[in-house]
C-alpha cells in the first residue's frame, strides 16, 4: 500500500489507528513521511504524558552492574506502549541488522520480533553517542511537551547528561544500602525528577542532600529519626512515605513549619503510612486546624501524577477529601488534612 496516493484524509485516518511503534518505524520510509506523521499526530503526540528510558540492567555476582538495556516506551492516559529497545552489542555479535539515520548518525538496528518493535544496537563505546542521537530523533518527532524521564536503578548505571531529560532514581530495594555511595552518586547528578527507594540507612541523609530535593519521592523507612529528617528537609513537590514510625509531635512540628512558611514551599501532596496509629486524631486538633461544617460537602483536592512507573499507570495521586485544612500565613493556600485510622 502506498500511503502517499491517498487524499490527505483518509492518510491520516490510516495514522490515526496506528500504535505509536508503528508510527515511529514508518518515519523512518523517508522524510516527507516523517512530516506527513508529525503534522497529522500534533494533538495525539500532545496527550503523550512520559516518554520513558526503563532499564533493564543485568548484575553480576560481585552486584556490580555489566550492561545496561532499555526499553523506551510512551506512557498515555490508555497506558504505556513500548516502541523501541536499546542493546549495547557485544563483541563477535552474528546478529543481522539493517542501518537506519537517526538524527544524522547510521545505527544498526533489528526487528524485535517478540513485540514488533525496533531494537538498536551499538558498541558500548558508541553509546553516549548513540543515546543522543536517539534522544535527538525522540525530541523532533514526538516533540518537547512530554515529560522524557531516564531511569536509573544502580549508581553505577550511564546516565547522560541531554535537553528535556529529567533523571529518576528507582533501585532494586536491597541493591543499595550504603548511605555514603549514595550521598555521592546524588551529588554527582543533576537533582533528580523522582526517588522510588527504601530509606533504610542507619543515619539519616545530611540536610543538604539532594535526596530532598527530589521533585517527588515514593518509598517506606521504619527508623523514626530518617522520618523526622525527611520531614524537615524535602524540598520537593509531592512525597508517599509508606510503614513509618514517627511521633505525633514530629507530624504536628511538619505541620507547624509548613503553616508558617518555614518550612515545605513547594509541597502540594503528601501520603503517609504509620506503623502505629495509636492518638492520630490529635492532628485533627493541632494548632492552625480549620474545620469545615460536618453538614456541608467537602473538597476534593487532587493533583496529577510526576511519576508512575508500568505497569501501575496512576495519573493522579489519590485523592484527599476532608472537613480539616490548614491555611498558610504567607500566601493563604490551603491544604487538605485528613487522618485515617485510630
Amino acid at each position: 500500500m502506498k500511503l502517499s496516493k491517498f487524499p490527505y484524509l483518509v492518510q491520516k485516518e490510516i495514522l490515526d489507528n496506528m500504535k505509536y511503534s508503528d508510527l515511529f518505524l514508518l518515519s523512518f520510509v523517508s522524510k516527507n513521511t516523517k512530516k506527513l506523521i508529525k503534522s497529522s499526530q500534533i494533538t495525539r503526540f500532545q496527550s503523550i504524558r512520559h516518554i520513558m528510558y526503563d532499564a533493564i540492567v543485568n548484575i553480576s555476582k560481585n552486584d556490580r552492574t555489566i550492561a545496561d538495556k532499555r526499553f523506551l516506551g510512551i506512557l498515555v492516559k490508555a497506558g504505556e506502549e513500548k516502541i523501541m529497545k536499546t542493546c549495547e552489542r557485544l563483541d563477535g555479535t552474528k546478529n543481522v541488522y539493517f542501518q537506519l539515520n537517526v538524527a544524522g548518525k547510521i545505527m544498526d538496528f533489528r526487528l524485535f520480533e517478540k513485540f514488533k518493535f525496533l531494537e538498536a544496537h551499538f558498541p558500548l563505546n558508541d553509546k553516549e553517542s548513540a543515546i543522543e542521537s536517539i534522544h535527538n530523533y525522540f525530541l523532533d518527532f514526538f516533540g518537547v511537551t512530554a515529560d522524557y524521564q531516564w531511569i536509573v536503578k544502580h549508581p553505577e548505571n550511564f546516565i547522560p547528561r541531554l535537553p528535556n531529560l529529567s533523571l529518576c532514581f528507582c533501585p532494586d530495594p536491597y541493591m543499595v544500602r550504603d548511605r555514603k555511595i549514595l550521598e555521592t552518586f546524588f551529588a554527582s547528578h543533576p537533582v533528580m525528577k523522582h526517588i522510588n527507594m527504601r530509606l533504610d540507612t542507619p543515619e539519616p541523609f545530611s540536610p543538604e542532600s539532594k535526596l530532598y530535593q527530589a521533585e517527588s519521592y515514593r518509598g517506606s523507612t521504619e527508623r523514626s529519626q530518617t522520618v523526622s529528617a525527611f520531614l524537615r528537609h524535602f524540598q520537593g513537590r509531592q512525597a508517599a512515605l509508606f510503614f513509618c514510625d514517627c511521633e505525633i509531635s514530629e507530624l504536628i512540628g511538619f505541620m507547624n513549619r509548613w503553616r508558617s512558611g518555614e518550612g515545605s514551599q513547594k509541597l502540594e501532596y503528601l501520603d503517609m503510612r504509620l506503623t502505629r496509629s495509636r492518638h492520630l486524631k490529635e492532628i485533627l486538633n493541632a494548632n492552625g486546624v480549620k474545620h469545615i461544617d460536618a453538614s456541608k460537602t467537602p473538597p476534593t483536592h487532587t493533583v496529577p501524577n510526576l511519576f508512575t512507573l508500568p505497569p501501575a499507570h496512576t495519573p493522579k495521586m489519590s485523592p484527599i477529601t476532608s472537613h480539616s485544612y490548614m491555611v498558610r500565613d504567607t500566601d493563604n493556600r490551603v491544604a487538605s488534612v485528613s487522618v485515617q485510622g485510630d
